[in-house]
């Protein structure tokens, strides 16, 4: 990064951190979790232990940070090397990122950044400046990510509330200030379980790994009456309703089932798992007991947006909501080929053009890489 974006960027989260001290708290039993930060253009700093809102808001304004991260585990020695902390639990966090639903629309809001010359372009798979093939996918999330991204959220809050009765009370979603959102499962029956544990829940909740007699077929002696039937609970109520639509031509659907064999059954249950009824949450984020995440209302240095509490999340706006820095105008050298969309304001497409937006665009397509400053 040029060291004049550098000092925009860096002046910029300052100023947000300074105004917005309010949306920056350490979380309950702060004192057992591990804190972590990094800088623009430097690697990770973590095994820190702070104690209170104090403690973290001078680090904040010390340190200026690029990402600030704090753990879901809870440790007697947060600060010790990892080998040392002595793990107590952790909180379930899921990860649902808008690159892992492989929307159809995702092709319209990206574009490529050859990271050996720099050339933005769209629509190649190599560089047309220097033909390099090192090309880096930046993508501009639209509305129709995030409603793909809400339908998986309340997906697996149903699974969660309904299969492993943990109360919504306990259940705590956040946008993570990207592309993305973090559902938080907090003070439950599942906080001791290790990460092959995590990796049982991760199969169920991604309805994966399933085996064909669950779901009613028996290898050597196949009958209609042991399918699923639609007003069962969990996933064999839902496997119902995906496979047969409806009641009516449950029947004949069972009969083609049986006809077609067990192994045909099972990769029909592996595609609803994958394509449909299955929740698309990253499985490397839950099995981590030692990961730090990013902390509620500190800014994420690929978008500078904040990651934000989603009260309601159905009528969650975060391009809007979550765009919390100032709008100064301020002039950039911008180079994005795509159009984009923040706090109802249309911007794009520009072809490395000086241009004055106000300094909430300006961060933004300067984290994502396809602006300078002027």
């Amino acid at each position: 990064m040029f060291e004049k974006d550098l000092k925009f960027l860096e002046d910029a989260f300052k100023q947000y951190y300074f105004d917005h001290f309010n949306l920056i708290n350490v979380p309950d039993r702060a004192s057992e979790r591990e804190f972590g930060y990094m800088k623009f253009n430097t690697g990770m700093i973590r095994h820190i232990s702070l104690k209170t809102d104090k403690d973290l808001h001078l680090m904040l304004m010390s340190n200026i940070p690029s990402d600030v991260f704090c753990s879901n585990a809870y440790y007697t020695f947060p600060s010790m090397p990892m080998s040392e902390k002595d793990w107590k639990e952790a909180d379930i966090i899921f990860d649902i990122d808008a690159k892992d639903l492989k929307l159809p629309c995702r092709k319209d809001h990206t574009c490529n950044k050859c990271t050996s010359c720099g050339e933005i372009f769209v629509l190649q798979d190599g560089c047309p400046k220097c033909k390099s093939n090192k090309i880096e996918h930046i993508s501009l999330p639209c509305d129709n990510c995030m409603a793909g991204l809400k339908k998986e959220l309340s997906k697996l809050d149903k699974v969660l509330t309904d299969d492993l009765n943990i109360p919504a009370n306990d259940i705590v979603t956040s946008f993570s200030g990207n592309e993305g959102f973090h559902l938080y499962v907090k003070h439950s029956q599942y906080n001791d379980l290790g990460s092959k544990e995590r990796g049982e829940l991760i199969d169920y909740i991604k309805f994966q790994k399933v085996i064909p007699e669950t779901f009613g077929f028996k290898k050597n002696n196949p009958s209609k009456s042991s399918f699923p039937e639609f007003d069962e609970s969990g996933w064999k109520g839902r496997v119902a309703k995906e496979l047969f639509g409806s009641k009516s031509k449950k029947s004949k659907l069972v009969s083609k089932i049986i006809s077609d064999g067990y192994v045909a059954y099972r990769e029909k249950l592996d595609e609803i798992g994958k394509n449909s009824i299955g929740i698309k949450i990253d499985p490397n984020v839950t099995v981590d007991i030692h990961r730090i995440f990013r902390l509620e209302g500190s800014l994420n240095s690929k978008s500078g947006l904040c990651k934000l509490v989603c009260k309601d999340v159905e009528k969650f706006r975060p391009y809007t909501e979550a765009c919390l820095i100032d709008d100064k105008p301020t002039e950039i050298i911008a180079n994005c080929p795509i159009k984009f969309q923040l706090k109802n304001k249309k911007f794009g497409p520009y072809n490395g053009e000086k241009t004055s937006v106000p300094k909430y665009a300006a961060v933004y397509m300067m984290c994502k890489g396809i602006a300078n400053s002027a």
